[in-house]
Order: structure tokens, then C-alpha cells, then sequence
């Protein structure tokens, strides 16, 4: 976080006391004035309600109000105050923008420090009653200066520590519209997102059709967010990473293919680009495709284990296809087997790191019977058993 210096506002009451004076005052302004110099500012604040009841048209009386309200870090009051005044007249323009910078500086600072609080107390209790804290200065902050990027997205960040993501939708959506964030389109869109896939799961569990509708609402709003985000930030790999599996969620998996190859293109050495557009390719049961981009992940990330896992799949999946045209046909294939056999160090290399996988090795036992290799398929379906029974 970035941190600003501001001058306070009991500064700029002195200020405005010594550029002012107390000439051709009413007497409500002058009192007004008088307390000010007091520092009573409570009776200032009624001398000065008295004067706007009198004059509504009195531009420095609820400037001056204003001043009072910045002081009392009251921002809502502040800003109606100074509106007021600039519609009368512009008079106290300038000096009502110093003063709305100030206070917003102010509480920046301050949002800063309560943010750094938080994230060093050792009490949970503590470190949210000091995000709440840095939250409600910073909606402050923004009350004062509206077009600060950098409010909004510190305060997004403050509500993602709070676990409260819905709340940053609307300081990242404001964000996103001042300046071109790639962390703005990308957090933006990873709250659509995974939306969309807890509504998802909730369908699956429920078969709820109201659960499917918002999936698809929430996986479209991550849609759009990150389209537009990659046109200003076109080589942002994580926005195109996350519009890819947003396509592919919302059903759209021949969009998704044309971003993946997009990114495959200007990024070949990133494996999740391969990774993810093999799976793409496997969906279709383009199986030499998905091949390819498999082992190109691996040759990235040798330790890649999910690529690892769906080369092995890719193999299986070959190799039943195969089988069913045999099988069709009449005839023998001895790709088949060469199919199952070259899924085997994938899987292997799986669960030697994956021990508790069940599914996987099932998977790996009807490989090693299709192979004839009894011992180990009986092996890796005990293994199976024995995890499912813990």
C-alpha cells in the first residue's frame, strides 16, 4: 500500500481564521469564527446552522461547516456541506479541494496503519476489529476523493482479508473503471468465478435449476470482466488463464480453445496454457493433440503431476476408442495395448506421489489386467481398498 501525507484539518481552520477575519460578517459568522479561535467548536457548529437557517445562500457558512465536519472526520457531513457551497458559488473552490485531499490523505494514512495492525495481531478478534477499521477509514477516504484507483483497491484488498469478496465487487468494479488494473480484472474475475463454481457445486448436489442458472450468470460476469480486461492488458497471463477456464465453465469450450492456442502462441513456455488446452483437446478426443500438449507441460514441469495424471487418461482413453473399432471391425489392433502401456509410467509417477488417490489406482489396476500383469493390478486394487477403508 502506498502511503500519503496530508495536512490536518484543525490547520486549516487556523487558516481559514487568518485569511478571513471577522470583517462584514454577519453576527452568526462572526461568533462562528469567534469559537472556531476557541476551539469550541460545538458552539461553532450551532452559530454556523444558525447563520444557513438565516442565509441560505451563504457559501462561506457552510464551507466553513464543512471545515468543522473534515475536522470531526465526519465525511458524509463534510461533503454536503462543501457541495453546498460550490453551489452558491465557487468561491471556496480551491480551498474546498486542499481540504478534501487533505482528508483524504488523512484517512489513507490511517487506513494504512490499521491495515498494518491487523495483519500483525496475533488475535484473530483484533485483526478484524483492525480490517474493519482500515475498511470504514478508506470508504471515508472515498467520500473525499472519488477517483482514487488506489483506495478502491486497497480496499478490495482489506475485504478479501476479511473474507468478504462480495464487498469488494463494488470497490474493484469502480477500480476497474478508473484505470485499466490487471489486478483489478483479475480479482474481479476470480470472485465471478468461483461463484459460478459454488453455485455449480450447489447444482450438483441439489439438481436445483435456480443452483445451474446462477452458475451460468456468475461464469458470464467473469466472462465479461476479463474480455475486457485483456484488451488493455492483452499479455496478462493470469487474466487469460482464468477468461480460458471461465469459457469452459459457461460451456463456451471453442472459445476457450481459440484463448488457450492464443496463449500457446505468445507464451509456449507456459505449462498451464499447454496443460489447459490439452484438456481441451481431450474433451474432444483429439487424443494426438492432447498428447502433444500434455508431454510439451511435462517438458516444461517434469513434477507436473495433473499433467501427468491426464496424459495417462489420454492414453486410456486412446486405447478404449481403439478397442470399440476393433472390436467393431472384427479385427485385432496391437496399438491397444502399446496405448495402455504407454499409460503406465504417468500413472505410476502418479500415485508414487498421490498415495491416497483410490481412483487412480483403480485406474492403474485396469491397466497392469489389460496388460496381463495380475500381480500388480491385484496390488494396486488393494491399494484402493485399503485407502477407501482408513
Amino acid at each position: 500500500m502506498k502511503k500519503y501525507f496530508a495536512l490536518l484539518s484543525s490547520a486549516a481552520l487556523l487558516m481559514f481564521l487568518s485569511f478571513t477575519g471577522f470583517d462584514c460578517a454577519s453576527t452568526e459568522m462572526t461568533s462562528a469564527k469567534l469559537y472556531i479561535q476557541q476551539k469550541n467548536y460545538d458552539k461553532a457548529i450551532e452559530a454556523l446552522q444558525k447563520e444557513i437557517a438565516k442565509n441560505p445562500k451563504s457559501d462561506e457558512g457552510y464551507y466553513t461547516l464543512g471545515l468543522l465536519y473534515a475536522d470531526r472526520e465526519d465525511a458524509d457531513k463534510m461533503v454536503t456541506n462543501y457541495t453546498k457551497s460550490l453551489e452558491i458559488s465557487k468561491k471556496y473552490e480551491k480551498d474546498i479541494k486542499v481540504s478534501r485531499k487533505a482528508f483524504w490523505g488523512n484517512c489513507f494514512n490511517k487506513a494504512v496503519a490499521a491495515f498494518n495492525k491487523a495483519q500483525s495481531a496475533k488475535n484473530k478478534d483484533t485483526s478484524v476489529m483492525y480490517f474493519e477499521k482500515s475498511a470504514a477509514l478508506f470508504n471515508s477516504g472515498i467520500k473525499a476523493e472519488p477517483d482514487s484507483a488506489d483506495t478502491y483497491k486497497n480496499l478490495a484488498y482489506v475485504y478479501f482479508n476479511l473474507g468478504k469478496n462480495d464487498e469488494a465487487i463494488a470497490p474493484l468494479t469502480k477500480l476497474v473503471s478508473l484505470k485499466n488494473s490487471a489486478d483489478g480484472f483479475r480479482s474481479l474475475g476470480q470472485i465471478y468465478y468461483s461463484k459460478g463454481a459454488d453455485a455449480k457445486t450447489a447444482y450438483d448436489k441439489s439438481k436445483v435449476a435456480a443452483d445451474s442458472l446462477a452458475s451460468l450468470e456468475f461464469f458470464n460476469k467473469a466472462i465479461a470482466v476479463l474480455e475486457e480486461g485483456k484488451k488493455s492488458n492483452p499479455n496478462d497471463q493470469d487474466i487469460l488463464v482464468l477468461l480460458s477456464n471461465s469459457y469452459i465453465a459457461a460451456n463456451k469450450a471453442e472459445i476457450a480453445m481459440g484463448t488457450f492456442k492464443e496463449g500457446v502462441e505468445k507464451d509456449p513456455e507456459n505449462k498451464y496454457f499447454r496443460y489447459n488446452l490439452a484438456v481441451l483437446y481431450l474433451g474432444k478426443n483429439e487424443y494426438a493433440n492432447a498428447e502433444e500438449q500434455f508431454k510439451a507441460a511435462l517438458k516444461i514441469d517434469p513434477q507436473y503431476l495433473n499433467a501427468d495424471y491426464n496424459l495417462a487418461v489420454t492414453y486410456v482413453k486412446w486405447g478404449v476408442d481403439l478397442q470399440k473399432k476393433a472390436d467393431d471391425a472384427g479385427k485385432e489392433d496391437p496399438a491397444i495395448k502399446e496405448k495402455y502401456r504407454t499409460a503406465l509410467p504417468y500413472l505410476e509417477a502418479y500415485v508414487n506421489t498421490k498415495k491416497d488417490d483410490a481412483p487412480t489406482y483403480e485406474l492403474l489396476g485396469k491397466v497392469y489386467s489389460v496388460l496381463g500383469m495380475t500381480n500388480e493390478a491385484t496390488a494396486a486394487f488393494n491399494s484402493a481398498d485399503k485407502i477407501r477403508n482408513k
